[in-house]
Protein backbone atom coordinates (compact mmCIF):
# COMPACT_ATOMS: atom_id res chain seq x y z
CA UNK A 1 0.00 0.00 0.00
CA UNK A 2 1.25 3.08 -1.03
CA UNK A 3 0.59 5.90 1.86
CA UNK A 4 0.63 9.22 0.88
CA UNK A 5 2.02 12.07 4.00
CA UNK A 6 2.57 15.47 2.27
CA UNK A 7 0.91 18.50 4.78
CA UNK A 8 -0.59 21.26 2.98
CA UNK A 9 1.53 23.55 4.96
CA UNK A 10 4.37 22.30 2.57
CA UNK A 11 2.56 23.10 -0.41
CA UNK A 12 1.72 26.90 1.00
CA UNK A 13 5.01 27.92 2.15
CA UNK A 14 6.37 27.65 -1.84
CA UNK A 15 6.46 32.29 -2.47
CA UNK A 16 5.08 32.68 0.98
CA UNK A 17 5.27 36.79 1.09
CA UNK A 18 5.26 39.17 4.22
CA UNK A 19 1.86 40.02 2.91
CA UNK A 20 0.61 36.67 3.26
CA UNK A 21 2.00 36.26 6.35
CA UNK A 22 0.39 39.80 7.80
CA UNK A 23 -2.94 38.66 6.75
CA UNK A 24 -2.31 35.23 8.47
CA UNK A 25 -1.10 36.61 11.72
CA UNK A 26 -3.76 38.78 12.16
CA UNK A 27 -6.43 36.09 11.51
CA UNK A 28 -4.67 33.70 14.10
CA UNK A 29 -4.65 36.61 16.97
CA UNK A 30 -8.31 36.94 15.90
CA UNK A 31 -9.36 32.92 15.74
CA UNK A 32 -7.38 32.52 18.89
CA UNK A 33 -8.91 34.99 21.10
CA UNK A 34 -12.26 33.26 19.63
CA UNK A 35 -11.55 29.68 20.38
CA UNK A 36 -10.55 30.99 24.33
CA UNK A 37 -14.39 30.89 25.10
CA UNK A 38 -15.75 28.20 22.71
CA UNK A 39 -12.55 25.69 24.35
CA UNK A 40 -14.31 26.40 28.27
CA UNK A 41 -17.30 26.26 27.48
CA UNK A 42 -17.71 23.24 25.65
CA UNK A 43 -14.85 21.76 27.94
CA UNK A 44 -17.28 22.42 30.76
CA UNK A 45 -20.65 21.06 28.68
CA UNK A 46 -18.42 17.92 27.99
CA UNK A 47 -18.08 17.50 31.79
CA UNK A 48 -14.54 18.52 31.60
CA UNK A 49 -12.68 20.98 32.87
CA UNK A 50 -12.12 23.80 31.04
CA UNK A 51 -8.15 23.62 31.09
CA UNK A 52 -9.12 20.12 29.32
CA UNK A 53 -10.64 22.74 26.35
CA UNK A 54 -8.11 24.55 26.50
CA UNK A 55 -5.05 22.07 25.88
CA UNK A 56 -7.67 20.30 23.50
CA UNK A 57 -7.22 23.90 21.35
CA UNK A 58 -3.66 24.45 21.84
CA UNK A 59 -2.70 20.44 20.93
CA UNK A 60 -4.92 19.48 18.83
CA UNK A 61 -5.32 22.78 16.99
CA UNK A 62 -1.59 22.97 16.48
CA UNK A 63 -1.61 19.77 15.08
CA UNK A 64 -4.39 19.83 13.03
CA UNK A 65 -2.82 22.89 11.20
CA UNK A 66 0.61 22.11 11.29
CA UNK A 67 0.07 18.76 9.44
CA UNK A 68 -3.73 18.80 7.96
CA UNK A 69 -4.66 18.59 4.39
CA UNK A 70 -6.47 22.36 4.19
CA UNK A 71 -5.00 25.70 4.07
CA UNK A 72 -7.55 27.30 6.37
CA UNK A 73 -9.04 24.64 8.50
CA UNK A 74 -9.19 25.59 12.72
CA UNK A 75 -8.92 22.68 15.34
CA UNK A 76 -9.96 21.90 18.58
CA UNK A 77 -12.99 21.25 20.84
CA UNK A 78 -16.66 21.44 18.98
CA UNK A 79 -20.31 21.78 20.50
CA UNK A 80 -20.94 18.75 18.12
CA UNK A 81 -18.64 16.75 20.39
CA UNK A 82 -20.26 17.87 23.36
CA UNK A 83 -23.30 14.97 24.27
CA UNK A 84 -20.81 12.54 23.20
CA UNK A 85 -18.25 13.16 25.57
CA UNK A 86 -20.50 14.11 28.31
CA UNK A 87 -21.55 10.28 27.82
CA UNK A 88 -18.26 8.81 27.92
CA UNK A 89 -17.57 10.94 30.47
CA UNK A 90 -20.79 9.72 32.84
CA UNK A 91 -20.53 5.82 31.66
CA UNK A 92 -16.93 5.46 32.11
CA UNK A 93 -15.05 8.21 33.17
CA UNK A 94 -12.13 10.81 32.40
CA UNK A 95 -9.19 8.22 32.30
CA UNK A 96 -11.31 6.01 29.96
CA UNK A 97 -12.36 9.06 27.75
CA UNK A 98 -8.68 10.21 27.47
CA UNK A 99 -8.09 6.43 26.22
CA UNK A 100 -11.29 6.13 23.60
CA UNK A 101 -10.43 9.41 22.30
CA UNK A 102 -6.15 7.80 21.65
CA UNK A 103 -8.50 4.76 20.01
CA UNK A 104 -10.03 6.98 17.89
CA UNK A 105 -6.98 8.89 17.48
CA UNK A 106 -5.44 5.66 15.38
CA UNK A 107 -8.98 5.11 13.74
CA UNK A 108 -8.76 8.30 12.28
CA UNK A 109 -4.85 7.26 11.36
CA UNK A 110 -6.07 4.36 9.50
CA UNK A 111 -9.08 5.75 7.56
CA UNK A 112 -6.53 8.31 6.60
CA UNK A 113 -3.55 5.88 5.74
CA UNK A 114 -5.73 3.56 3.20
CA UNK A 115 -7.59 6.65 1.77
CA UNK A 116 -11.11 6.42 3.10
CA UNK A 117 -11.31 10.24 3.05
CA UNK A 118 -13.68 10.55 0.19
CA UNK A 119 -16.47 7.38 1.66
CA UNK A 120 -17.41 10.11 4.10
CA UNK A 121 -18.95 11.62 1.55
CA UNK A 122 -21.04 8.90 1.13
CA UNK A 123 -23.53 9.20 4.62
CA UNK A 124 -26.66 11.12 3.27
CA UNK A 125 -27.66 15.07 3.94
CA UNK A 126 -31.11 14.01 5.08
CA UNK A 127 -28.51 11.77 8.08
CA UNK A 128 -26.25 14.75 8.52
CA UNK A 129 -28.85 17.36 8.89
CA UNK A 130 -30.95 15.03 11.20
CA UNK A 131 -27.94 13.69 13.46
CA UNK A 132 -26.63 17.79 13.52
CA UNK A 133 -29.49 19.22 14.69
CA UNK A 134 -30.38 16.52 17.04
CA UNK A 135 -26.71 16.71 18.68
CA UNK A 136 -28.01 21.03 18.83
CA UNK A 137 -30.74 19.69 20.78
CA UNK A 138 -28.65 17.56 23.12
CA UNK A 139 -26.47 20.38 23.94
CA UNK A 140 -28.76 22.65 24.47
CA UNK A 141 -30.85 20.30 27.09
CA UNK A 142 -27.23 20.17 28.81
CA UNK A 143 -26.98 23.52 29.36
CA UNK A 144 -30.34 24.08 31.29
CA UNK A 145 -28.51 22.84 34.52
CA UNK A 146 -25.82 25.83 34.31
CA UNK A 147 -28.31 28.37 32.67
CA UNK A 148 -30.92 28.09 35.33
CA UNK A 149 -28.26 27.61 38.48
CA UNK A 150 -29.70 24.03 39.29
CA UNK A 151 -28.77 21.97 42.06
CA UNK A 152 -27.62 18.78 40.06
CA UNK A 153 -24.56 16.69 40.96
CA UNK A 154 -24.34 14.72 38.13
CA UNK A 155 -26.50 15.30 35.55
CA UNK A 156 -27.43 11.78 33.46
CA UNK A 157 -26.62 11.52 30.11
CA UNK A 158 -29.71 9.36 29.28
CA UNK A 159 -32.31 11.53 27.92
CA UNK A 160 -35.43 10.38 30.03
CA UNK A 161 -33.43 10.43 33.05
CA UNK A 162 -31.79 13.73 32.44
CA UNK A 163 -35.24 15.12 31.64
CA UNK A 164 -36.84 13.73 34.82
CA UNK A 165 -33.27 14.70 36.69
CA UNK A 166 -34.09 18.44 35.44
CA UNK A 167 -37.70 19.00 36.37
CA UNK A 168 -37.17 17.32 40.11
CA UNK A 169 -34.47 19.92 40.44
CA UNK A 170 -36.79 23.14 38.99
CA UNK A 171 -37.50 24.27 42.50
CA UNK A 172 -33.63 25.41 43.30
CA UNK A 173 -34.03 27.67 40.33
CA UNK A 174 -31.03 30.17 41.14
CA UNK A 175 -32.26 34.12 40.05
CA UNK A 176 -29.19 35.61 39.83
CA UNK A 177 -27.37 33.25 37.73
CA UNK A 178 -30.45 33.03 35.46
CA UNK A 179 -30.09 37.15 35.54
CA UNK A 180 -26.73 36.54 34.54
CA UNK A 181 -27.33 33.88 32.04
CA UNK A 182 -29.83 35.91 29.90
CA UNK A 183 -28.10 39.07 30.01
CA UNK A 184 -24.93 37.27 28.60
CA UNK A 185 -27.32 35.63 26.21
CA UNK A 186 -29.05 39.39 25.52
CA UNK A 187 -25.55 41.07 24.72
CA UNK A 188 -24.37 38.07 22.69
CA UNK A 189 -27.46 38.38 20.31
CA UNK A 190 -27.37 42.33 20.31
CA UNK A 191 -23.37 41.98 19.38
CA UNK A 192 -23.36 39.30 16.93
CA UNK A 193 -26.02 41.75 15.14
CA UNK A 194 -24.10 45.01 15.65
CA UNK A 195 -21.01 43.91 14.07
CA UNK A 196 -21.91 43.21 10.47
CA UNK A 197 -23.16 47.28 10.81
CA UNK A 198 -20.25 48.53 13.34
CA UNK A 199 -16.61 48.14 11.98
CA UNK A 200 -14.74 47.97 15.39
CA UNK A 201 -17.11 45.28 16.76
CA UNK A 202 -16.15 43.05 13.65
CA UNK A 203 -12.71 42.76 15.35
CA UNK A 204 -14.20 41.51 18.63
CA UNK A 205 -16.04 38.24 18.43
CA UNK A 206 -19.34 38.20 20.03
CA UNK A 207 -18.38 34.80 22.39
CA UNK A 208 -14.97 36.76 23.83
CA UNK A 209 -16.51 40.47 24.17
CA UNK A 210 -19.68 38.42 26.57
CA UNK A 211 -16.73 36.72 28.21
CA UNK A 212 -14.88 40.08 29.17
CA UNK A 213 -17.84 42.00 30.32
CA UNK A 214 -19.60 39.47 32.30
CA UNK A 215 -15.90 38.57 33.80
CA UNK A 216 -15.09 42.50 34.28
CA UNK A 217 -19.20 42.71 36.00
CA UNK A 218 -18.36 39.78 38.50
CA UNK A 219 -14.87 40.65 39.53
CA UNK A 220 -16.29 43.84 40.16
CA UNK A 221 -19.62 43.24 41.85
CA UNK A 222 -18.69 39.61 43.07
CA UNK A 223 -22.05 38.13 41.62
CA UNK A 224 -23.60 35.57 43.61
CA UNK A 225 -22.81 32.98 41.04
CA UNK A 226 -20.72 29.92 40.29
CA UNK A 227 -17.50 30.75 38.45
CA UNK A 228 -14.08 28.56 36.97
CA UNK A 229 -12.58 29.34 40.07
CA UNK A 230 -15.35 28.32 42.47
CA UNK A 231 -16.15 24.67 40.88
CA UNK A 232 -12.61 24.20 38.93
CA UNK A 233 -9.97 26.23 41.12
CA UNK A 234 -9.32 28.38 37.95
CA UNK A 235 -7.10 27.81 35.41
CA UNK A 236 -2.92 26.61 36.30
CA UNK A 237 -0.67 29.39 34.69
CA UNK A 238 1.62 26.43 33.35
CA UNK A 239 2.23 23.81 31.12
CA UNK A 240 0.50 20.54 31.85
CA UNK A 241 2.08 17.58 32.86
CA UNK A 242 2.82 15.14 29.67
CA UNK A 243 1.79 11.34 30.42
CA UNK A 244 -0.13 8.24 29.41
CA UNK A 245 -3.59 8.20 30.96
CA UNK A 246 -4.39 5.24 33.22
CA UNK A 247 -4.19 2.28 31.27
CA UNK A 248 -7.24 -0.72 31.90
CA UNK A 249 -6.98 -3.86 29.60
CA UNK A 250 -10.33 -4.76 30.95
CA UNK A 251 -11.55 -1.55 29.63
CA UNK A 252 -10.44 -1.63 26.07
CA UNK A 253 -13.31 -3.94 24.93
CA UNK A 254 -16.04 -1.50 26.20
CA UNK A 255 -14.21 1.33 24.80
CA UNK A 256 -14.66 0.56 21.33
CA UNK A 257 -17.66 1.45 20.18
CA UNK A 258 -17.68 5.45 21.95
CA UNK A 259 -13.89 5.66 19.87
CA UNK A 260 -15.98 4.87 16.77
CA UNK A 261 -18.39 7.39 17.22
CA UNK A 262 -15.86 10.13 18.24
CA UNK A 263 -13.96 8.75 15.00
CA UNK A 264 -17.21 8.99 13.03
CA UNK A 265 -18.39 12.04 14.07
CA UNK A 266 -14.54 13.79 13.75
CA UNK A 267 -14.27 12.69 10.31
CA UNK A 268 -17.74 13.85 9.44
CA UNK A 269 -17.24 16.96 10.60
CA UNK A 270 -13.58 18.20 9.75
CA UNK A 271 -14.71 17.33 6.05
CA UNK A 272 -17.70 19.14 5.93
CA UNK A 273 -15.93 21.60 7.81
CA UNK A 274 -13.15 21.48 5.10
CA UNK A 275 -15.42 21.61 2.21
CA UNK A 276 -17.03 24.74 3.06
CA UNK A 277 -14.03 25.73 3.49
CA UNK A 278 -12.81 25.04 -0.32
CA UNK A 279 -16.26 26.74 -1.98
CA UNK A 280 -15.16 29.73 -0.23
CA UNK A 281 -11.06 30.07 -0.75
CA UNK A 282 -11.98 28.20 -4.47
CA UNK A 283 -9.11 25.57 -3.30
CA UNK A 284 -9.59 21.74 -2.35
CA UNK A 285 -8.55 19.79 0.48
CA UNK A 286 -6.76 16.55 0.46
CA UNK A 287 -9.51 14.45 2.78
CA UNK A 288 -6.93 12.11 3.54
CA UNK A 289 -3.75 13.57 5.15
CA UNK A 290 -6.92 15.50 7.23
CA UNK A 291 -7.54 12.68 8.60
CA UNK A 292 -4.23 11.13 9.21
CA UNK A 293 -3.63 14.82 10.69
CA UNK A 294 -7.20 14.67 12.84
CA UNK A 295 -6.09 11.32 13.71
CA UNK A 296 -2.48 12.15 15.12
CA UNK A 297 -4.01 15.19 16.96
CA UNK A 298 -6.21 13.05 18.96
CA UNK A 299 -3.68 10.59 19.91
CA UNK A 300 -1.25 13.85 21.52
CA UNK A 301 -4.06 16.05 22.72
CA UNK A 302 -4.83 13.35 25.74
CA UNK A 303 -1.46 13.29 26.80
CA UNK A 304 -1.53 17.01 27.73
CA UNK A 305 -5.02 16.01 29.45
CA UNK A 306 -6.91 17.19 26.45
CA UNK A 307 -9.58 15.35 24.98
CA UNK A 308 -11.63 14.94 21.20
CA UNK A 309 -10.87 17.31 18.55
CA UNK A 310 -12.25 18.03 15.27
CA UNK A 311 -12.44 20.97 12.55
CA UNK A 312 -14.41 23.35 14.05
CA UNK A 313 -16.68 25.07 11.10
CA UNK A 314 -17.22 28.25 12.71
CA UNK A 315 -13.60 28.98 13.58
CA UNK A 316 -12.56 27.80 10.40
CA UNK A 317 -15.23 30.32 8.59
CA UNK A 318 -13.74 32.82 10.75
CA UNK A 319 -10.36 32.61 9.74
CA UNK A 320 -11.47 33.20 5.74
CA UNK A 321 -13.55 35.60 6.76
CA UNK A 322 -10.54 37.75 8.75
CA UNK A 323 -7.97 37.04 6.17
CA UNK A 324 -6.54 33.96 7.06
CA UNK A 325 -4.79 31.40 3.92
CA UNK A 326 -2.69 29.46 4.85
CA UNK A 327 -2.05 26.65 7.42
CA UNK A 328 0.08 29.40 9.64
CA UNK A 329 -3.13 31.16 10.85
CA UNK A 330 -4.45 28.08 12.12
CA UNK A 331 -0.27 27.51 14.05
CA UNK A 332 -0.61 31.07 15.39
CA UNK A 333 -3.91 30.85 16.54
CA UNK A 334 -2.54 27.53 19.20
CA UNK A 335 -0.12 30.01 19.99
CA UNK A 336 -1.96 33.17 20.36
CA UNK A 337 -4.14 30.78 23.00
CA UNK A 338 -0.95 29.45 24.63
CA UNK A 339 0.32 32.97 25.59
CA UNK A 340 -3.54 34.06 27.05
CA UNK A 341 -2.81 30.68 29.18
CA UNK A 342 0.60 31.52 30.31
CA UNK A 343 -0.60 34.96 30.89
CA UNK A 344 -3.77 35.73 31.88
CA UNK A 345 -5.13 32.43 33.39
CA UNK A 346 -5.52 33.94 36.88
CA UNK A 347 -8.15 35.99 35.38
CA UNK A 348 -10.36 33.46 34.55
CA UNK A 349 -11.55 32.40 38.10
CA UNK A 350 -14.12 35.28 37.72
CA UNK A 351 -15.54 33.79 34.39
CA UNK A 352 -18.96 33.18 35.35
CA UNK A 353 -20.39 29.63 34.26
CA UNK A 354 -23.66 31.52 33.23
CA UNK A 355 -22.09 33.54 31.01
CA UNK A 356 -20.42 30.28 28.91
CA UNK A 357 -23.36 28.31 29.21
CA UNK A 358 -25.35 31.41 27.04
CA UNK A 359 -22.31 30.94 24.69
CA UNK A 360 -22.92 27.45 23.66
CA UNK A 361 -27.08 28.01 23.82
CA UNK A 362 -26.29 30.23 21.33
CA UNK A 363 -23.56 27.52 19.74
CA UNK A 364 -26.26 25.02 19.89
CA UNK A 365 -28.68 27.05 18.08
CA UNK A 366 -26.68 28.61 15.03
CA UNK A 367 -25.80 24.69 14.47
CA UNK A 368 -28.83 23.09 13.79
CA UNK A 369 -30.75 23.71 10.31
CA UNK A 370 -34.15 24.57 11.97
CA UNK A 371 -35.64 25.72 8.49
CA UNK A 372 -34.94 21.55 7.58
CA UNK A 373 -37.71 21.28 9.99
CA UNK A 374 -40.23 23.56 8.55
CA UNK A 375 -43.48 21.93 7.30
CA UNK A 376 -43.25 23.51 3.88
CA UNK A 377 -39.86 22.78 3.39
CA UNK A 378 -40.28 18.60 4.46
CA UNK A 379 -43.16 18.82 1.87
CA UNK A 380 -40.80 19.49 -1.09
CA UNK A 381 -39.11 15.88 -0.68
CA UNK A 382 -40.13 12.46 -0.84
CA UNK A 383 -41.57 10.64 2.40
CA UNK A 384 -37.96 8.54 2.20
CA UNK A 385 -35.99 11.98 2.74
CA UNK A 386 -38.42 13.07 5.52
CA UNK A 387 -38.55 9.41 7.87
CA UNK A 388 -34.46 9.36 7.23
CA UNK A 389 -34.09 13.19 8.84
CA UNK A 390 -36.96 12.97 11.20
CA UNK A 391 -35.41 9.99 12.47
CA UNK A 392 -32.36 10.19 12.55
CA UNK A 393 -32.97 13.32 14.72
CA UNK A 394 -35.18 11.63 16.92
CA UNK A 395 -32.76 8.86 17.45
CA UNK A 396 -30.06 11.25 18.37
CA UNK A 397 -31.84 13.49 20.75
CA UNK A 398 -33.92 10.50 22.64
CA UNK A 399 -30.76 7.53 22.48
CA UNK A 400 -27.10 8.51 20.90
CA UNK A 401 -25.40 9.61 17.79
CA UNK A 402 -23.95 6.18 16.62
CA UNK A 403 -27.32 4.36 16.89
CA UNK A 404 -28.60 7.49 15.05
CA UNK A 405 -26.34 6.92 12.39
CA UNK A 406 -26.45 3.61 11.91
CA UNK A 407 -29.86 3.44 11.58
CA UNK A 408 -30.27 6.74 9.54
CA UNK A 409 -27.52 4.56 6.82
CA UNK A 410 -29.55 1.28 6.78
CA UNK A 411 -32.93 3.21 6.46
CA UNK A 412 -31.39 5.48 3.57
CA UNK A 413 -29.70 1.81 2.18
CA UNK A 414 -33.01 0.24 2.39
CA UNK A 415 -35.28 3.41 0.47
CA UNK A 416 -32.64 3.25 -2.28
CA UNK A 417 -32.83 -0.28 -3.13
CA UNK A 418 -36.53 -0.17 -3.29
CA UNK A 419 -36.30 2.82 -5.24
CA UNK A 420 -33.67 1.21 -7.63
CA UNK A 421 -35.67 -1.83 -7.70
CA UNK A 422 -38.81 -0.04 -8.60
CA UNK A 423 -36.73 1.92 -11.38
CA UNK A 424 -35.95 -1.59 -12.80
CA UNK A 425 -38.62 -3.59 -14.67
CA UNK A 426 -38.93 -5.79 -17.85
CA UNK A 427 -41.24 -4.86 -20.63
CA UNK A 428 -42.31 -7.87 -23.37
CA UNK A 429 -41.98 -7.06 -27.07
CA UNK A 430 -44.58 -7.78 -28.96
CA UNK A 431 -42.85 -9.71 -32.16
CA UNK A 432 -45.07 -9.39 -34.71
CA UNK A 433 -46.09 -5.62 -34.28
CA UNK A 434 -42.71 -4.21 -33.73
CA UNK A 435 -40.88 -6.53 -36.43
CA UNK A 436 -42.73 -8.88 -38.14
CA UNK A 437 -41.02 -11.73 -37.46
CA UNK A 438 -42.40 -14.86 -39.50
CA UNK A 439 -43.21 -18.24 -37.30
CA UNK A 440 -42.86 -16.35 -33.88
CA UNK A 441 -46.01 -18.59 -32.72
CA UNK A 442 -46.84 -22.44 -33.22
CA UNK A 443 -50.05 -23.75 -35.14
CA UNK A 444 -51.88 -23.70 -31.93
CA UNK A 445 -50.33 -20.11 -31.03
CA UNK A 446 -48.25 -20.30 -28.39
CA UNK A 447 -44.96 -18.74 -28.38
CA UNK A 448 -41.59 -20.13 -30.19
CA UNK A 449 -39.44 -16.90 -29.92
CA UNK A 450 -40.01 -14.37 -26.70
CA UNK A 451 -38.39 -11.17 -26.60
CA UNK A 452 -38.43 -9.00 -23.54
CA UNK A 453 -36.50 -5.76 -22.91
CA UNK A 454 -35.37 -4.98 -19.45
CA UNK A 455 -34.59 -1.26 -18.17
CA UNK A 456 -32.71 -0.65 -14.89
CA UNK A 457 -30.47 -2.48 -12.57
CA UNK A 458 -30.21 -6.34 -12.04
CA UNK A 459 -29.24 -6.78 -8.91
CA UNK A 460 -30.36 -7.98 -5.63
CA UNK A 461 -33.23 -5.60 -5.00
CA UNK A 462 -35.01 -6.24 -8.35
CA UNK A 463 -34.43 -10.17 -8.32
CA UNK A 464 -38.42 -10.42 -8.26
CA UNK A 465 -38.41 -9.20 -11.64
CA UNK A 466 -37.44 -12.60 -13.53
CA UNK A 467 -40.43 -14.24 -11.77
CA UNK A 468 -42.61 -14.76 -14.73
CA UNK A 469 -39.70 -15.80 -16.90
CA UNK A 470 -38.17 -18.08 -14.33
CA UNK A 471 -42.06 -19.62 -13.83
CA UNK A 472 -42.46 -19.27 -17.82
CA UNK A 473 -45.84 -17.95 -17.23
CA UNK A 474 -45.84 -16.74 -20.88
CA UNK A 475 -45.71 -19.94 -22.46
CA UNK A 476 -42.95 -22.59 -22.98
CA UNK A 477 -41.34 -21.34 -26.19
CA UNK A 478 -37.75 -22.65 -28.25
CA UNK A 479 -35.90 -19.07 -27.90
CA UNK A 480 -36.23 -16.52 -24.65
CA UNK A 481 -34.40 -13.17 -25.93
CA UNK A 482 -33.46 -10.47 -23.56
CA UNK A 483 -32.38 -7.11 -24.77
CA UNK A 484 -29.77 -5.52 -22.15
CA UNK A 485 -29.75 -2.54 -23.97
CA UNK A 486 -30.99 -0.36 -21.09
CA UNK A 487 -29.66 -2.14 -17.88
CA UNK A 488 -26.74 -0.37 -16.72
CA UNK A 489 -25.45 -2.88 -13.65
CA UNK A 490 -26.07 -6.45 -12.89
CA UNK A 491 -24.67 -8.02 -9.60
CA UNK A 492 -24.14 -11.28 -8.55
CA UNK A 493 -27.41 -11.85 -7.90
CA UNK A 494 -28.51 -11.05 -10.98
CA UNK A 495 -26.15 -12.88 -12.37
CA UNK A 496 -27.80 -16.12 -10.66
CA UNK A 497 -31.08 -15.24 -12.01
CA UNK A 498 -30.01 -15.46 -15.47
CA UNK A 499 -28.01 -18.72 -15.08
CA UNK A 500 -30.95 -19.90 -13.30
CA UNK A 501 -33.41 -19.01 -16.32
CA UNK A 502 -30.44 -20.19 -18.73
CA UNK A 503 -30.65 -23.98 -16.66
CA UNK A 504 -34.55 -23.82 -16.48
CA UNK A 505 -34.96 -22.46 -20.64
CA UNK A 506 -31.75 -25.84 -21.20
CA UNK A 507 -34.22 -28.48 -19.40
CA UNK A 508 -36.75 -27.92 -21.51
CA UNK A 509 -34.86 -27.98 -24.79
CA UNK A 510 -35.10 -23.92 -25.30
CA UNK A 511 -32.45 -20.95 -25.97
CA UNK A 512 -31.51 -17.99 -23.96
CA UNK A 513 -30.02 -15.41 -25.80
CA UNK A 514 -28.26 -12.04 -24.83
CA UNK A 515 -28.46 -8.97 -26.18
CA UNK A 516 -27.03 -5.12 -25.95
CA UNK A 517 -25.43 -5.74 -23.41
CA UNK A 518 -23.14 -2.79 -21.37
CA UNK A 519 -19.43 -2.75 -20.19
CA UNK A 520 -20.34 -3.60 -16.63
CA UNK A 521 -22.96 -6.43 -17.54
CA UNK A 522 -20.90 -7.54 -20.09
CA UNK A 523 -17.49 -7.65 -17.94
CA UNK A 524 -19.30 -9.48 -14.98
CA UNK A 525 -21.01 -12.22 -18.09
CA UNK A 526 -17.59 -12.69 -19.11
CA UNK A 527 -15.50 -13.15 -16.24
CA UNK A 528 -18.30 -15.10 -14.13
CA UNK A 529 -17.58 -17.85 -17.30
CA UNK A 530 -21.49 -17.49 -17.74
CA UNK A 531 -20.86 -16.73 -21.60
CA UNK A 532 -19.43 -20.07 -21.78
CA UNK A 533 -22.12 -21.47 -20.90
CA UNK A 534 -24.56 -19.39 -23.41
CA UNK A 535 -22.11 -19.94 -26.00
CA UNK A 536 -20.85 -17.12 -28.15
CA UNK A 537 -23.24 -17.09 -30.97
CA UNK A 538 -25.97 -16.63 -27.99
CA UNK A 539 -24.71 -13.50 -27.15
CA UNK A 540 -24.78 -10.43 -29.92
CA UNK A 541 -25.03 -6.69 -30.04
CA UNK A 542 -28.30 -5.70 -30.68
CA UNK A 543 -31.88 -7.12 -30.70
CA UNK A 544 -31.64 -7.88 -34.86
CA UNK A 545 -28.88 -9.91 -34.58
CA UNK A 546 -30.88 -11.89 -32.00
CA UNK A 547 -33.59 -12.18 -33.73
CA UNK A 548 -31.73 -13.66 -36.70
CA UNK A 549 -30.11 -15.99 -34.10
CA UNK A 550 -33.12 -17.03 -33.15
CA UNK A 551 -34.66 -18.12 -36.48
CA UNK A 552 -31.69 -19.76 -37.13
CA UNK A 553 -32.21 -22.08 -33.87
CA UNK A 554 -35.65 -22.85 -34.90
CA UNK A 555 -35.04 -23.83 -38.59
CA UNK A 556 -36.86 -21.10 -40.26
CA UNK A 557 -33.59 -19.53 -41.62
CA UNK A 558 -32.87 -15.65 -40.64
CA UNK A 559 -36.15 -14.39 -42.52
CA UNK A 560 -37.05 -10.97 -40.66
CA UNK A 561 -39.93 -8.74 -41.80
CA UNK A 562 -39.87 -5.84 -40.20
CA UNK A 563 -43.06 -3.93 -39.52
Amino acid sequence: MNIRFRPKLLDTLHGYERVGFTQDLSSGITVGVLALPLAMAFAIASGMSPTAGIWTAIVAGLLISLLGGSRVQIGGPTGAFIPIIYAIVVDHGVQNLLIATMMSGVMLLAMGAFRLGSMIRFIPLSVVIGFTNGIAVVIFMSQIKDFLGLKIDNLPGEFFAKLEALYAALPTLHLPTIAVACASLAVLVLWNRRAARVPWMKRLPGPLAVLIIGTLVNAIFSLPVDTIGSRFGGIPQELPEVGLPELSLGSLGKLIAPALTIALLGAIESLLSARVADSQIDDRHDPNQELMAQGIANVVAPLFGGFAATGAIARTATNIRTGGRTPVAGIIHALVLLAIVLVLAPFASYIPLATLSAIVVVVSINMGEWHAFSPNQLARYTLAYRTILLGTFFITVIFDLTLAVELGMVMASLFFIYRMSDLTRIERIPLEEHYGVAGVRRADGTPRILAYRMFGSLFFGAANKLENLLLMQDGHPDVVILDTDKVINIDTTGLDILQTLHRNLQKRGATLILCGLNSQPGSLVFRSGFLDQLGDDNVTSNITEALIRAQRIRGAGPEIAYA
